[in-house]
């Protein structure tokens, strides 16, 4: 049920009260004493208009100081709530008060959403963070026990068995290096170090460091550029990172005997770097949660491809950092294509 604005409630107890107003003065008239004619309309419209003026200064005032307090308790840092001025009617105050409330409940709502999908994301994480480590840790407990129970005294397995457990630390070191990394990231602790440089160069740079990783699995790789030298601002090492961390998924991902494409052009100020392969893809269904901390495609990308899982996480990060986007198209069995782009020297 809608009720009338506060303003025709205050009109209708003015009217209200000049009619008891006409009564009165009748009923005076008729029994106590005589009344001038003019009194029969004077007294009943001063009374009425009395009524009128007094309740709504009382009612505006008792409003905007209530609601002053309203305001003051749904205030928030994102949105700033101002207390209603006096200039405003009684009606401007009430529809205001309503409309604020309203936008008040609508970022409430979407405060506890976001809330309840970061509680599931904690838990998620927390739990992704505790396989990780327990698998190396495991392993490394592993020797340690096989070592204590006789495996010292065989130089062979005491050999095999340390660099084993030097590997698991290795990669428990990697994961907490990364995990400490991406920390910082969304601390925002870090600083772009913007040059001037060589894109093409980069690239090579980058497949170089990751050749004998590629030769294992007889993966080739590809550069496919308009120019020989391609220009773009941004932090040279940081962008390295990304390289580093997106052709290592490929090899890792890639099949035997498999292909990595890296494409760069140029379209007027953004120049695009594309990373392809011919691996084993994943479901789009998917693609919205690949840059997440830890997550993994259990099916096709298994923990036993290593990695730390910080890898696409830290890649989105730095990309947005510079103010970019970047975006994955995969087809399940085709392969997966990433790419980003820089701000053209």
């Amino acid at each position: 049920m809608k009720y009338p604005k506060p303003s025709l409630l205050i009109l209708y107890g003015s009217l209200a009260t000049m009619a008891f107003g006409f009564l009165c003065t009748f009923f005076v008239h008729l029994f106590i004493t005589k009344v001038e004619s003019y009194l029969f309309f004077t007294i009943p419209f001063l009374g009425g208009t009395f009524v009128f003026f007094i309740f709504n200064f009382l009612l505006k005032k008792f409003i905007q100081h209530r609601l002053a307090i309203i305001y003051r308790s749904i205030q928030t840092k994102q949105e700033h709530i101002n207390a209603p001025y006096l200039d405003e009617s009684l009606d401007e105050m009430i529809e205001n008060a309503e409309e604020k409330i309203e936008q008040w409940k609508d970022f409430q709502t979407k405060e506890i959403s976001k809330l309840k999908d970061q509680e599931v994301f904690r838990r998620e994480f927390l739990g992704n963070l505790a396989h990780e480590l327990k698998t190396p840790l495991f392993s490394i407990q592993g020797y340690i026990l096989t070592l204590l129970e006789g495996g010292l005294e065989d130089d062979e397995i005491n050999q095999k068995f340390l660099e084993r457990a030097a590997v698991a630390t290795d990669r428990i070191v990697g994961i907490l290096d990364d995990l400490d990394r991406i920390t910082k990231m969304e601390a925002e602790k870090f600083q772009l170090e913007m040059v001037s440089f060589d894109l093409v160069l980069l690239v090579k740079e980058s497949l170089e460091s990751l050749e004998l990783i590629a030769d294992k699995k007889h993966i080739t790789f590809e550069i496919d550029c308009q120019e020989e030298e391609t220009f773009v601002t941004a932090d040279r090492k940081k962008i390295g990172q990304v390289l580093t961390n997106l052709i290592r998924n490929s090899i890792a991902y890639g099949v035997e005997d498999g292909n990595t494409k890296i494409t760069i052009f140029t379209i007027d100020e953004l120049t695009t770097i594309q990373i392809a392969d011919n691996g084993i893809g994943i479901e789009e269904s998917e693609h919205i949660r690949l840059f997440e901390r830890f997550y993994r495609v259990e099916k096709s990308r298994t923990r036993h491809k290593g990695g730390s899982g910080l890898g696409l996480a830290i890649v989105k990060h730095i990309i947005d950092a510079h103010n970019q986007k970047i975006s994955v198209q995969s087809t399940p069995g085709i392969g997966s294509q990433f790419h980003f782009s820089l701000d053209k020297s």
